[in-house]
């Protein structure tokens, strides 16, 4: 299990295990142990983020893609590449094994489409089935290796109408009706069964809508939005602390709540990641 690391301030800044990711010096006194952690979807946005954390965190990692072609851009950047489908289980769960982690991060979406109107529907359809589908498949996976934790991102503009800020207490749009009722259902589906599956301390990250590099976006927009640096840094601190549950993961709003991260993650939304460290 990788020691609690520690991500405190001081004069403004974050310390941390090691040198050039974060700001501000060496604390002496963390010591990390290595973990091996499989980060599904290492060649997305937050995937590509997450990557320099984790192994300056100490952890051993393997990132998964549908694509040969960006294996090598993988090792590149430090873990070893695994290249498999994850609707294929048979497959996922034999890599999932030979792997052995004690810690899987879903980082999984399928959005190749989500920029053609005409395509909406199907673009919707299809990352609804990765939610619910892949999920089901990635935990089966993660139970037959005997993984400790698991990690998955969902979303946190889908909660149903009521007094805001809203926490995680608060219920989903279950009333939502056509393309946002495909999203709820896939949200749902996901959520499920990464809280209910046993033997898992299974944690789920309500992401708002994400900025920064990668994104297609470098300023805020969308309501709640977030930094994609924030969002992998909420991973991070997922691996090794926080109490199994869902958290909202938002740049401060009147919308969601996100004390819980920032109480048991000890997350902090303005934090961004050294460019030179990022790009591996």
């Amino acid at each position: 299990m990788i020691a609690a690391v520690r991500l405190e301030e001081r004069h403004g800044s974050h310390r941390t295990k090691g040198t050039g990711i974060l700001s501000g010096p060496r604390d002496p006194e963390d010591d990390v142990m290595d973990t091996r952690v499989l980060l599904a979807g290492a060649t997305g946005a937050i995937g590509k983020r997450l990557i320099p954390l984790l192994l300056q965190g100490g952890s051993v990692v393997f990132g998964t893609t549908r694509s040969a072609a960006r294996a090598a851009d993988l090792r590149r950047r430090g873990i070893e590449p695994i290249v498999v489908d994850v609707f294929d289980a048979t497959r996922l769960t034999r890599a999932v094994l030979e792997v052995a982690p004690a810690v899987v991060i879903h980082q999984l979406t399928d959005l190749a489409l989500i920029h053609d109107p005409k395509r909406l529907p199907e673009a919707l359809t299809r990352n609804a089935r990765l939610r619910a589908e892949g999920t089901q498949n990635l935990v089966g996976a993660a139970l037959a290796a005997g993984v400790r934790r698991f990690i998955a991102q969902s979303i946190a503009w889908v909660y149903a109408p009521g007094p805001e800020p809203h926490t995680e207490e608060d219920p989903l749009n279950l009333d939502a009706t056509g393309t946002a009722a495909i999203t709820v259902g896939g949200v749902m589906a996901l959520e499920h069964a990464v809280v209910t599956a046993p033997r898992l301390e299974g944690i789920v990250l309500r992401y708002g809508w994400l900025y920064g590099p990668g994104t297609g976006t470098v300023v805020a927009a969308g309501s709640p939005p977030l930094h994609v640096d924030a969002a992998a840094l909420a991973a991070w601190l997922a691996t090794d602390r926080g109490t199994p549950g869902v958290y909202n993961i938002a740049d401060p709003s009147p919308l969601v709540s996100v004390q819980k991260a920032q109480r048991e993650l000890g997350w902090d939304p303005s934090f961004r990641l050294q460019e030179s460290a990022a790009s591996g």
